[in-house]
């Protein structure tokens, strides 16, 4: 007699995301640190709420069509973000271009996992006290980052990424999102009623809400409309990777729906912690991203139980960073598994180690060796996030809209729209997405600057 399998992958039956577990997995991919320390800056440098408006324009127009996109030709192949595209019915060459969807988060990852080590060290040395026994934050900062210690939290954060991406889909991922998520709301909700009702913070929530649309420029939209994609986790193979372990039945328009609203609700959100925040204490809201590591400590040093808040802003910081790093993870990951048909366990493990090693550059690229910190006009770590960021990403994009649009005979039943929305989102998918998301890779490349 034979023992019966205890596992998905040896039963035959492919692992897979519950309905609600799949949501919360996709939000948690999009609710990363993009929208916590990059969208409050660009959003003050380009005028506050009517960014925010626009914004949600290119969120609406064409970060959910494309999202919607990924996710069905990831559920029609049920492989990974390359394969996924020839098994959807397509050639084989947009297995070839779909790599790109899978180098991509695996390069992003090798740095991205470096911030989520700031963000795990800033939030212990905040709750400790540490963090505020010197006022000199920016030389706090620099000296963290220019020594070794950014290389054990590295570690770290890959660690508890690996931790739950060895676990699989619903055993791991989504039990990882079901419980951060809600505790990630909670901390959001906190951190806001402490943000709105700070002296001086109504000018703050004012510049956020009130929109003065003469701040505008042509090339603000383009910023507007690269950070829909980038928070969306767009053309980074995400969404292609989940979408292979959604059920069939799971609507995935409604899906789409949901995820965009969920990364919404968390920039409008972030803005009302930010921009409170730095109106309270004086801070320019378009520093940079030195805004949450640099400027926001010293306004938690200031703010009585600062160092419980700041703690709590930065455990936030770090939820959103690992959730994102789980999702980037599984991208690479369930390429091995089935490409090279590896298992889960030695997948996780060599791409762990994989980008534990090549971020070790990323890592070192703040002073400690001069070559990797004086590349021209960026160190390593920066060079890297501009190609992946404003390269690969929008390259991805582009794989997508052009196969869904023109190319893939299945793509109606496959979303499962309507007759009039299929018509809608076909229109945008052929006409609309890949010319503006050719003009961002254009804008951001520096071939075409618009003022």
């Amino acid at each position: 007699m034979t023992t019966p399998p205890k596992n998905p992958a040896a039963s035959g039956k492919k692992d897979q995301f519950s309905s609600a577990g799949f949501i919360l997995a996709a939000i948690g991919s999009s609710v990363g640190l993009g929208n916590m320390w990059k969208f409050p800056y660009i959003t003050g440098q380009n005028g506050g709420a009517a960014f925010f408006l626009l914004f949600i324009i290119c969120l609406i127009v064409i970060g959910l069509p494309v999202l919607l996109a990924e996710l069905a030709i990831g559920r029609a192949g049920r492989g990974s973000a390359a394969t996924s595209f020839v098994k959807a019915g397509g050639s084989k060459i947009f297995g070839r271009l779909g790599l790109l969807q899978v180098i991509a988060p695996f390069l992003i990852l090798t740095f991205y996992v470096i911030v989520a080590g700031w963000t795990l060290n800033y939030a212990v040395q905040s709750f400790s006290g540490n963090l505020y026994t010197n006022p000199d934050f920016k030389g706090q900062f620099n000296t963290f980052i220019g020594g070794y210690m950014p290389i054990v939290w590295q570690a770290v954060a890959i660690l508890i990424t690996g931790f739950v991406v060895v676990k699989g889909i619903s055993g791991g991922i989504e039990k990882f999102n079901k419980v951060l998520i809600p505790g990630l709301i909670i901390l959001l909700v906190v951190l806001m009623i402490r943000a709105v009702t700070l002296p001086g913070a109504g000018e703050g929530v004012s510049f956020f809400l009130n929109p003065d649309f003469s701040q505008l420029t042509p090339e603000s939209a383009l910023v507007a409309l690269g950070h829909a994609f980038f928070s969306l986790s767009l053309g980074m193979g995400i969404l292609l990777t989940y979408g292979a372990y959604v059920d069939k039945r799971q609507s995935l328009g409604s899906a789409t729906i949901a995820i965009g609203a969920g990364d919404l609700i968390y920039a409008f959100v972030a803005g009302l912690i930010i921009f409170p925040t730095t109106a309270s204490f004086g801070i320019e809201p378009d520093s940079g991203p030195s805004l949450v590591f640099i400027a926001l400590p010293a306004a938690f040093s200031a703010m009585p139980f600062g160092a419980f808040f700041g703690g709590l802003f930065f455990v936030l910081l770090a939820i959103a960073a690992l959730t994102s790093a789980v999702s980037l993870l599984e991208v690479p990951v369930t390429y091995l598994m089935d490409r090279w048909k590896w298992g889960r366990t030695k997948s996780v493990v060599i791409i762990s180690v994989l980008v534990l090693l090549l971020g070790l550059p990323s890592a070192l690229s703040f002073g400690i060796v001069p070559g990797l910190s004086e590349m021209g006009s960026k160190n390593f770590f920066d060079w890297l996030d501009f190609i992946t960021s404003n390269i690969l990403l929008p390259v991805g994009g582009l794989i997508t809209t052009i196969f869904a649009g023109y190319f893939w005979k299945g793509a109606a039943e496959a979303a499962g729209l309507k007759s009039g929305w299929f018509r809608v989102w076909l229109f945008m998918l052929r006409y609309v997405a890949p010319i503006l998301v050719l003009l961002v890779l254009l804008d951001t490349t520096g071939i075409l600057k618009l003022k």
